[in-house]
């Protein structure tokens, strides 16, 4: 799920994560847009797979990822968060497909196929090592620069690589904005009602947090999924086929590695201080960006929060009636925004 910082004036205003409020926003581009449609959620559920799922180098990992559309297509990547996996993009990646773009759909570290090459690697689940995994899959791939897209973790891996490497960048759409961590600012308490919605972070931060996700992990992600979602009214096929993705050898210790590190309780590895030095000191996006915002942003929905992070050209698009999961609960306009990003 998303950074704590980011969530402060939702659930101090009352919000539970049970029920997040659709608050209203202005009707422009600044610093929000109403999605146009009557029904955002058209399409969803149209295709229930990914296609053969391939495998090439990625650094530190064997990354496993689905695939679409004509390989001399304009590459785009879209990133998962937790607890998903490329599933998520199952009804977007066929639309960007017929348009021409080569839609590239990996499976992150911990989730899935994708495995570690070497038993002694760290399982760390710090932003920047997942942003290398994904940099390191476009070398292999020989993708110079892609339109990258993402919500949850996906959306941070994604603003992670458009704010340090930009020149791999053609353009971002990041779910919920700019959600990048910075260690310092999540070591600052929030209100009562704002900690309340990060019970799991706490949960994950003890031992006992830790074994309950390992023993428990496909009901505990069913709730997490009801309770970011809850007009998402997903049966249990769909979220079978997704929770085929937790069964992964390493994933308990990249997600409770994740959490703890975000909340400084883990230490990260020396080779990526650099990075998160830049990141806190506070980098910025310059690439062209679309931002999307839904109920789960709760009072932050209209994006001002973040408008700053953003300095090349930017729109910034609100989905009222829709959870977390925004590609797969709202394929068509999350498809939209792809395309439109790529002409900013």
């Amino acid at each position: 799920m998303i950074s704590r910082r980011r969530f402060t004036q939702a659930f101090a205003a009352g919000l539970a994560a049970t029920s997040l409020a659709a608050c209203s926003a202005p009707a422009s581009s600044q610093p929000g847009m109403k999605q146009p449609g009557a029904d955002l959620r058209a399409g969803s559920g149209e295709h229930t797979s990914l296609g053969t799922i391939k495998h090439a180098d990625a650094g530190a990992v064997s990354m496993a990822y689905a695939e679409f559309g004509p390989a001399n297509g304009k590459p785009v990547l879209l990133l998962h968060g937790w607890p998903y996996d490329p599933y998520s993009y199952a009804d977007v990646a066929p639309l960007l497909a017929a348009q021409g773009f080569r839609v590239i759909v990996p499976f992150l570290r911990g989730f899935g196929p994708t495995v570690f090459k070497s038993a002694g690697t760290v399982r760390n689940g710090q932003q920047t090592a997942i942003a290398l995994d994904v940099v390191a899959l476009m070398d292999t791939l020989k993708i110079g620069k892609a339109i990258l897209g993402g919500y949850d973790w996906g959306s941070r891996t994604a603003a992670v690589i458009a704010a340090l490497w930009p020149e791999r960048c053609q353009a971002v759409v990041p779910v919920s904005g700019y959600i990048v961590a910075n260690l310092k600012a999540n070591l600052q308490p929030l209100p009562p009602a704002a900690e309340l919605g990060w019970w799991y972070q706490y949960y994950f931060a003890t031992e006992r947090g830790r074994a309950g996700y390992a023993a428990n992990r496909h009901d505990f992600n069913k709730l997490i999924w009801k309770t970011a979602s809850p007009t998402w009214n997903f049966d249990d096929a769909t979220y079978d086929r997704s929770a085929a993705a937790f069964d992964n050898p390493d994933h308990v210790a990249i997600v409770i590695h994740n959490y703890r590190w975000r909340l400084s309780l883990a230490p990260g590895e020396p080779q990526y201080d650099a990075y998160e030095q830049k990141l806190a000191a506070g980098a910025t996006i310059g690439v062209p960006a679309i931002t999307l915002s839904s109920d789960f942003d709760g009072a932050a929905k209209d994006g001002k929060a973040y408008r700053a992070k953003f300095t090349g050209k930017y729109e910034h698009r609100i989905l009222d009636g829709i959870g977390h999961n925004v590609p797969q609960e709202a394929p068509r306009p999350f498809a939209q925004a792809i395309v439109d990003a790529a002409k900013l």
